[in-house]
């Protein structure tokens, strides 16, 4: 039973990771040359998966059931708790709203060309959030079989992309350098935003219990998932088209055309359409989970049926209600994202541990790296927050 929770839990931590950040890395790293941006991917792979371990060295003192909301009130007092709760709240409810406006729109397309009906977006927005809303509010063992069904399809149409792509790949486009500097500096907040899937730590770890050994492996394997698909993805996509090709595309929409194109194949604009639907509701399902059972914990609610309803209700209407009347709202909130991210998974979690380990002389399972490995984390969630910043000040180029 444990080995088929740890299989599922995997599969949540990279079905939320794998979202349509994914489709916004070809773009991001467009003008860096292969080696850079894989180098980027590797680092931020590494910070994400070592401060993830650090949230576990944090659980291991707290009671199974703990989220963030828990645990920054215990090392870091009512201040602390405030900053955790915010951070969750902004993040998860614009993530929300965002899966729940394109995620309706695309579903309404789908639903009028399929059935010939003539659906406002409204109503592909509502269906979606019910649909989701329902499974979470079943629990994380209904939320881990679906998640295995999704993701296992979209693992074979991303394998389907691949074996289409693959002989359109040419070694010297993945020699080449980066055009320009600063683009290095404006692909870090997008490239971090990838690996994002720290919300959910707490669900699963509920779900699992608190074996740190079984969370541990959770928590590696289900971030090297990621880690090795957008590898391949970056093969593709930088090795099929030059930097200045790639930069010359007009977002998403002008990549996929492009890549469709030297492909001679219309099928490759459709795998990629079935590709970010699914990366959207694998998405939606572990970053609505994660907030499910953050309000859950913030506002002591049981797990009986009228309590989860409760909570459920806490979670989506609020999203739903944006998603409906003002979308543009989280989508503007979406461009701090990153930083809302970092505090989230890097400042905090490095700031409750170091607090933990100057107080506990009976240390259980502790992180390698000490001190200088929390100071490096730090110092690399300075970095995003500052590139994030000097984009939205014009002083680097912007992405897309």
């Amino acid at each position: 039973m444990l080995k088929n929770k740890t299989i599922g839990s995997m599969l949540i931590v990279a079905g939320t990771t794998i979202g349509a950040g994914m489709l916004a890395l070809p773009i991001a790293s467009a003008g860096l040359g292969f080696t850079t941006a894989l180098s980027l991917i590797l680092l931020t792979w590494v910070l994400m998966t070592y401060t993830a371990l650090l949230m576990l060295e944090l659980h291991q003192y707290a009671d199974r059931d703990a989220t963030l909301n828990t645990l920054a009130k215990s090392w870091l007092g009512k201040r602390g708790q405030w900053v955790a709760n915010f951070s969750v709240m902004f993040l998860f409810y614009a993530l929300c709203a965002a899966y729940i406006a394109g995620g309706g729109a695309q579903l309404q397309e789908k639903l009028n060309n399929g059935l010939s009906l003539s659906l406002a977006p409204q109503v592909g927005s509502v269906i979606l959030a019910v649909v989701i809303g329902t499974v979470v509010t079943l629990g994380t063992s209904k939320v881990d079989k679906l998640n295995r069904v999704l993701f296992t399809i979209k693992v074979c149409v991303l394998a389907s992309l691949f074996y289409m792509l693959t002989p359109y790949v040419h070694g010297q486009h993945l020699l080449e350098m980066p055009i320009e500097q600063g683009l290095i500096l404006s692909a870090i907040p997008v490239v971090f935003t990838s690996f994002g899937f720290h919300g959910s730590i707490p669900s699963i770890v509920k779900y699992v219990g608190l074996d740190i050994k079984t969370l541990r492996k959770v928590m590696v394997a289900g971030a090297a998932l990621p880690l090795v698909i957008y590898i391949f993805w970056q093969l593709l996509s930088q090795g099929m088209m030059s930097q200045s090709d790639l930069l010359q595309s007009q977002g998403l929409p002008g990549f996929v055309s492009s890549v469709a194109s030297i492909a001679h194949s219309p099928h490759v604009a459709t795998a990629v359409n079935i590709f970010a639907d699914l990366a959207l509701a694998t998405s939606f399902l572990g970053v609505s989970l994660g907030l499910f059972d953050f309000f859950a914990d913030a506002f002591k609610k049981g797990d009986g049926s009228k309590d989860r309803i409760k909570t459920a209700l806490i979670t989506f209407i609020p999203p739903l209600g944006f998603a409906l009347f003002y979308p543009q709202g989280f989508i503007m909130a979406l461009g701090y994202a990153a930083i809302a991210l970092v505090i989230l998974a890097v400042f905090l979690p490095v700031a409750m541990v170091y607090k933990q380990r100057s107080s506990k002389h009976d240390a259980g399972y502790q992180v390698k790296g000490g001190n200088i490995g929390l100071a490096l984390a730090a110092l690399f969630g300075v970095l995003i927050i500052s590139a994030q910043g000097l984009q939205m000040a014009g002083l680097i180029p912007a992405i897309g």
